[in-house]
């Protein structure tokens, strides 16, 4: 999935610190979610609750978006990436991904797919519909037959930042269909990544991190790292921490120096825990790149636009590859997305509050 906001600000995110992001150790922030219709391929908005102006990351997290639940049929074409990892985790519908690294596969709900952009490399994601595609063939571009129902769409993008050592690696793509659970009293979670109540994910990470779908109700205890900190993000239901409602759609900031995680869930409540080491590294992000530098953002669109006339063997040799299955005899899911313009100044920070 994609950024395809028309006009997307850029994004500078301090480094975190030890011991806390912004110094306050265990708290409860709630950060509400913002509205951003990506229509035009799409035609479909989303909830984001990362980043935000004064809390950009959580750990290596530094992008939430939210679909759903809703009856249409996603359309991304094939669009860049640099620095990060995507972390697809569909909650209702299948997703068909394809991208630059040579993958075309279909994602569940309970499957996970991570990307590793590194350097660079390009993607699609096309909703499955009924009777189009029942694994990797053809599906036709998300375009609905007169009178079929849509699938219901629902689920979770999120973006990892690669830190500087491991962020000019190769792209990579795994999918993993079988995570681990863990069950404790009054909750059940799935380890989509990192580790959690003694579980791992067998996802490959590039920093100390976290993420579980939670899914509970009553009192209960989780643990948590201390040395991380943590967020929240409540999908039904709701929850109480601290004395204080958590409902449905703000990402709830928890701070740093918590080992565990006491609260009360109402019946049927899901959440997501996010939570990794405070990254500290600044990240400069814009559009669907994550750098440290305007220039070095500036030259990866550049990279972007430079590919657009180039013969298909040509784009397999270039810095983002090419996702197959999109040529001019593709009909709907013919083209690609183009990089949006650079302000007319220079990318500015924005900082933490």
């Amino acid at each position: 999935m994609t950024n395809l906001e028309v006009s997307p600000k850029e994004e500078l995110c301090p480094a975190g610190q030890p011991g806390g992001s912004a110094g306050t150790g265990p708290c409860l922030q709630l950060w509400p979610a913002r509205e951003v219709p990506l229509g035009g391929v799409r035609a479909m908005n989303v909830l984001r609750t990362l980043p935000q102006r004064g809390l950009p990351t959580v750990g290596a997290w530094c992008f939430l978006d939210s679909f759903g639940p809703d009856r249409v049929a996603m359309s991304v074409l094939p669009h860049p990436h640099t620095g990060l990892q995507t972390v697809t985790w569909p909650l209702a519908g299948n997703i068909r991904h394809r991208d630059s690294v040579g993958s075309d596969v279909i994602v569940r709900p309970g499957e996970l797919n991570i990307m590793t952009a590194g350097h660079g490399v390009s993607h699609s994601e096309f909703a499955v519909l009924p009777g189009r595609a029942s694994g990797t063939g053809s599906n036709d571009g998300g375009t609905a037959d007169a009178g079929m129902e849509l699938p219901l769409q629902r689920g979770l993008q999120l973006w990892v930042a690669l830190p500087d050592g491991e962020r000019h690696r190769a792209p990579a793509f795994e999918q993993h269909r079988d995570l681990p659970e863990v069950a404790g009293d009054g909750f059940t979670a799935t380890v989509m990544v990192g580790s959690f109540a003694g579980v791992e994910s067998p996802a490959t990470m590039y920093s100390p991190i976290v993420g579980a779908d939670i899914s509970c109700a009553g009192s209960l205890r989780l643990p948590l790292d201390p040395e991380f900190e943590h967020a929240v993000l409540v999908l039904d239901g709701g929850i109480t921490l601290d004395g204080q409602d958590v409902p449905a759609g703000p990402l709830g900031y928890l701070g740093t120096g918590r080992s565990l995680l006491e609260i009360e869930a109402a019946p049927g409540t899901r959440f997501i825990l996010l939570g990794g080491e405070p990254f500290q590294e600044e990240l400069l992000m814009w559009w669907n790149f994550v750098g440290r530098t305007h220039d070095e953002v500036a030259q990866a669109r550049q990279d972007w636009e430079d590919q657009a006339d180039l013969a298909d063997q040509e784009s397999e040799g270039s810095r983002f590859g090419l996702v197959h299955g999109h040529g001019p005899d593709s009909g709907a899911e013919a083209g690609r997305i183009p990089a949006p313009p650079l302000p007319g100044v220079r990318l500015r920070p924005r900082t933490r509050s």
